[in-house]
């Protein structure tokens, strides 16, 4: 598919930013700040200083500055910070914005449906790519079928990511033009699931088995990741996250965000995690790169992969899974490659941030961090992505060494149902334990894992504090002592994740003399309700002091 005549129009728009490079008094507001403890401060005005960074806050009877370039009356709405989404996957909220899109089918036969309807108004793709499928949310007990994805499609080759990216789902004929038979072994890392007890392939492959299928996958072209990356920043943006770490960057991911800088349009800030050591030395060479165009782009380090997810049964436990016996996960790496990885980073100074779910990979990453930590002196903030289940025994360890758990709350009320299934009560006690981690002294960095789940930050942080989903479910939350306050939510997605990506002197909070990243939403999120909380309109998002969303350019379809 061509997107250039789209890429320019979306490059067009994106560059239409207000004001700029010009002192800013933003009054008549309700303001919001938090320190690095959590504490509030409340303010009437914000005074914005000609480089697009806070001068002042001002209070109800403080005088206001006369002589400013633009006074903007902020009509009694509420001010907070910039939201920072600590985990999430840029390239592919673009890209899953532009494709096939299962996220909300609750059965099989939707999905089929979904599939059919999509090949058919896309006549011209040789390829149905897509996401989002989950077949615990379908109750189908299994994995899908590349006989029923046939159903729905047997003459165009289909590739389907499931939710969490940690399995896909292939038709025949994708199968076919991969070269994948029933002697196709499964690789290190990765499972083909098989149909009974036969060898024949089922058309599911988890983990590491997914590239037997992606290497054949058209690759997307330049201006493919362009207009992806426009997409995913006017859906991040008018969710007010102003800043977000990007959880395996490619060296093409990284030249598109390059591109965007070059040419004037990455309106937000991405702090670069490089998708494996390989691409950390193509990106970042002999070591993390400098802050560019005005702190809206670095690469921080690099991103490694332990283990897998829980819904595919691919997470690393130290037992076997409750309804799967036999089973415990799918350790991606040996301990001595995961160590060997980390040390390689971790001699040139890259951050290292490391996805482990299961109990058994949280275990692994914290012993490697205990030994490399000898070796690897100074502040080095080693990250721990996901972090769901954690032997209890375990957790302690989160308080040595500075690290920093970067942990989604959405997850906890997506998969519990899942997690009970998966594991037994024991182990739930070390489950999504946000709470128990932080009181170790780490350093929590809230997140969504975008596009596994919805980047919507105001969902977060409701989670984060009550322990329940949309619904209100379960009554009183799930496992309640790990919730947290309200004002440690919203600090996990402020200043948590600009710790994370070593960017608390930049930016995460309104404070004199960090860049004025800030969000305009129609009400109190320390007096909403969490259902109104979940309801939060953000009006305006405002990066280094220019505006870059105005809710009624995107109604308007300005």
């Amino acid at each position: 598919m061509n997107f250039r005549l789209s890429a320019c129009l979306a490059a067009l728009a994106f560059g239409v930013a207000e004001p700029a490079a010009a002192d800013t008094l933003i009054d008549n507001i309700q303001g919001i700040a938090l320190d690095e403890d959590g504490n509030v401060d409340r303010f009437s005005a914000m005074w914005i200083d000609d480089d697009g960074r806070i001068k002042q806050l001002l209070d109800r009877g403080d005088e206001r500055p006369t002589g400013v370039d633009f006074l903007t009356d902020g009509k009694g709405n509420y001010v907070i910070p910039g939201l920072i989404d600590a985990h999430a996957h840029v390239m592919g909220i673009g890209f899953g914005a532009l494709t096939l899109d299962l996220s909300g089918t609750t059965s099989l036969e939707e999905a089929q449906a979904l599939i059919r309807e999509y090949a058919a108004a896309n006549p011209g793709r040789r390829w149905i790519l897509g996401r989002g499928w989950n077949q615990e949310k379908w109750g189908l007990g299994r994995f899908p079928t590349a006989a029923e994805l046939d159903a729905a499609v047997p003459d165009r080759a289909v590739w389907l990511q499931r939710v969490d990216g940690h399995a896909g789902w292939a038709n025949t004929m994708a199968m076919d033009l991969a070269g994948i038979t029933p002697s196709t072994k499964d690789p290190v890392g990765g499972r083909i699931e098989r149909i009974g007890k036969s060898l024949r392939p089922a058309g599911v492959f988890v983990d590491a088995a997914a590239e037997l299928v992606e290497q054949v996958v058209p690759a997307p072209r330049p201006d493919d990741r362009d207009v992806a990356l426009a997409q995913a920043q006017d859906i991040l943006l008018a969710h007010g996250i102003t800043a977000v770490a990007d959880m395996g960057s490619t060296i093409e991911d990284w030249q598109s965000f390059r591109r965007a800088g070059d040419s004037g349009w990455l309106r937000m800030r991405i702090m670069s995690y490089a998708a494996g050591v390989e691409a950390m030395q193509l990106i970042g060479g002999p070591g993390p790169s400098p802050w560019l165009y005005e702190d809206r782009l670095r690469l921080n380090g690099v991103k490694l992969y332990l283990d897998g997810a829980l819904g595919s049964r691919g997470a690393w436990l130290k037992e076997p899974y409750a309804d799967d016996p036999g089973n415990t996960g799918l350790p991606l790496v040996t301990p001595a490659q995961l160590r060997n990885m980390m040390s390689r980073a971790a001699l040139d100074r890259f951050q290292i941030a490391v996805h482990a779910i299961g109990d058994a990979a949280n275990a692994e990453v914290l012993n490697a961090i205990d030994e490399l930590s000898h070796t690897y002196t100074g502040e080095r903030r080693w990250r721990i992505e996901h972090a769901q289940i954690v032997d209890p025994a375990d957790i302690a360890k989160f308080g040595r060494h500075g690290i920093v758990a970067s942990m989604q709350p959405v997850h906890q009320t997506s998969d519990r149902l899942m997690a009970e299934a998966r594991l037994d009560p024991p182990r739930l006690a070390g489950a999504y334990a946000w709470r128990s981690i932080a009181g170790t002294g780490a350093v929590l960095a809230f997140g969504s894992d975008a596009p596994v789940e919805s980047p919507d930050p105001f969902a977060g942080m409701a989670a984060a504090y009550t322990r329940q989903d949309a619904a209100g479910e379960p009554f009183g939350g799930w496992l309640p002592g790990e919730r947290v306050t309200r004002e440690a939510a919203l600090l996990g997605f402020t200043h948590g994740g600009a710790y994370a990506g070593f960017a608390e002197d930049r930016f995460g909070r309104l404070e004199p003399g960090l860049w004025a990243d800030f969000v305009i939403v129609d009400r109190d999120p320390f007096l909403a309700t969490p259902a109104e909380l979940r309801e939060t309109r953000v009006l305006q998002t405002w990066v280094g002091g220019e505006r870059v969303y105005l809710a009624a350019d995107r109604a308007t379809g300005r």
